[in-house]
């Protein structure tokens, strides 16, 4: 019961805290985001938008890489036996 109860407290502290605390990003991408529209840097706005997105498509890849080199044994077993499954 106690385990449920600190759970629940602390999800609730969690859901106190402000969103620009828990929508934390790179100090990069938040600068060149938000720079001034006049200013542009590194080539222009579009080149800045296709930076920030290749930078989040880079970081969502990561994630999925890694877990398939942990993993690629278990993988390769469940492909093979899915390979040799009848019926």
């Amino acid at each position: 019961m106690n385990t449920r109860r600190l759970l629940l407290i602390a999800t609730v502290l969690l859901l106190l805290l402000p969103a620009d605390l828990l929508a934390q990003g790179c100090a990069m991408c938040k600068a060149v985001a938000g720079s001034e529209p006049g200013k542009q840097a590194y080539g222009g706005a579009q080149a800045v938008g296709a930076g920030l997105n290749t930078g989040i498509l880079f970081m969502m890849a990561v994630p999925y890489v890694l877990l398939f080199v942990f993993f690629r044994k278990k993988i390769a077993g469940f492909i093979r036996e899915f390979r040799n499954a009848q019926g």
